[in-house]
């Protein structure tokens, strides 16, 4: 892969300003206040010659506070796989001992170190600058990553240190992945799932609800098939959504699930199905995406309490019937293999292409089936149906009179579509279109054709005259 440069400070620094600088993108979540960003989240800056993988970590804080620990982790493994180290401070608040107690953790690791001082825009130059050089550290550059000041040297800097021999790029929206959105209400086990199925500790995990708030995607390869997995913010209902920086995490799980192709809706099991898993479900169903609903913490449930669960999403989960419904643990891996065989399944279905011809003869055999009701007097005619377009399948369909269709017949094409396709895992949607005459309501309009027999006409006339 692509070499990993690793931005490593305190919290608050601006690292996440400085990723979105350097990825060009607005992936990083950013706020005024410390500890927003918790997981490591990956971006590719192309700035320079030679791209690289920008890695943007929690702050360090050195308290022993559960999460503080958990995010601390996460930085050391970013430091661990990267090849160059930036050491952001903050010209503002100054140098800081908690400064010196990483820079010295950063010197251990025996990596390249850049200092960016950042925020450094309406102060005087010389002054900060000659604060940070007790470092004594060459590469030590100033920087304002809010207004996109230095960013040039920095990459300019990076350049000359990375390795020679790294792997060219694989680019995942190119390279065949399926970007599958793991969405549901905090605490579901979303990071807990994709650890699993990583193997590794690559999300924080905490029993603390939103320890996730940047959507972070990471690749997997698994039976041979790559998959971009993207974990999101938990959501809440709108009335318990305080904080701004968890409205903007809400923002970037709705736009997650709509840059994804599949997205598999966690259920915790020991929790009723409320409204807002549905209304998560409608969103993705809106997003026209495909759909797998994992049911997570199974294995602490005995047979009753299995049995009352099944029966409440059979009853509450009928609108989307056609979504494969997986009983998972995601802590102790039961489950996955099926949950995968499913996403795949629904996939392959969002994705698959269909022909004009061969839709137009399930169109012919739905209406001989059943036809639509009368229209005063007049039942509507469907004459052929052609692809709209994928993810989800869109079926055209061309005929007369109808905008006048029931919404329940349009439930029964679906239906009948689906079933003769075996189309699984994903919403269908049809679009209906009525065949006008280009020149109803015009007057004294005339075809190519009947303009030149007027013109000869007009020439014959004026030949015998």
């Amino acid at each position: 892969m692509l070499p990993v440069v690793a931005l490593v400070g305190r919290p608050n620094v601006g690292k996440s300003t400085l990723f979105n600088v350097l990825t060009r993108s607005r992936d990083a979540l950013v706020a005024d206040m410390p500890g927003v960003t918790r997981d490591r989240h990956y971006g590719v800056c192309r700035l320079g010659e030679r791209p690289f993988v920008v890695v943007d970590t929690g702050g360090l804080s050195g308290t022993e506070e559960a999460l503080d620990v958990l995010t601390a982790r996460q930085v050391r493994l970013a430091i661990e796989e990267a090849q160059v180290l930036v050491f952001v401070v903050d010209a503002r608040d100054g140098l800081l001992a908690q400064d010196h107690v990483i820079l010295g953790e950063l010197r251990r690791s025996g990596k390249p170190i850049i200092v960016v001082v950042n925020k450094t825009d309406g102060l005087d130059l010389a002054t900060v600058m000659a604060e940070f050089s007790v470092f004594g550290l060459a590469a030590t550059l100033p920087a304002s990553a809010a207004h996109n000041r230095g960013t040039e040297d920095l990459v300019g800097a990076i350049r000359p240190l990375l390795p020679e021999d790294a792997d060219e790029e694989i680019v995942p929206e190119e390279d065949g992945s399926i970007r599958v959105a793991i969405v549901g209400r905090p605490n579901a086990g979303k990071s807990t799932l994709i650890n699993r199925l990583l193997g590794e500790d690559r999300l924080i995990v905490s029993d603390v609800a939103g320890t996730t708030r940047d959507p972070i995607r990471v690749p997997l390869e698994r039976d041979g098939k790559r998959y971009t997995l993207i974990d999101t913010a938990g959501v809440r209902r709108k009335a318990r959504v305080e904080e701004a920086v968890e409205k903007f995490s809400v923002i970037k799980t709705l736009q997650s699930m709509a840059a994804a192709q599949v997205v598999v809706m966690m259920i915790d099991a020991r929790e009723n199905l409320a409204d807002q898993d549905l209304t998560l479900i409608g969103h993705a169903i809106d997003e026209g995406r495909a759909l797998v609903v994992a049911v997570n913490k199974w294995d602490g449930m005995d047979a009753y309490q299995r049995e009352q669960c099944q029966r409440a999403l059979e009853r509450r989960l009928v609108f989307v019937d056609w979504a494969k419904t997986v009983f998972i643990s995601a802590l102790h891996g039961s489950g996955l293999r099926e949950l995968m065989r499913a996403i795949v399944r629904a996939h392959a279905g969002a994705t698959r292409e269909l022909g004009s011809s061969e839709l137009t003869r399930a169109l012919e055999k739905a209406y001989e089936s059943y036809q639509p009701p009368l229209v005063r007097g007049h039942a509507p005619k469907l004459r052929f149906a052609h692809p709209g377009g994928s993810n989800p399948p869109t079926i055209v369909i061309h005929g007369s009179r109808t905008k006048h269709i029931a919404p329940a017949y349009r439930r029964y094409l679906e239906g009948f579509f689906r079933k003769r396709f075996k189309i699984e895992g994903t919403p269908i949607r049809i679009e209906f279109r009525d065949g006008e005459n280009p020149y109803a309501g015009k007057k004294n309009v005339l075809t190519e054709g009947q303009l030149r027999k007027r013109q000869r006409m007009i020439r014959e006339m004026k030949r015998r005259k």
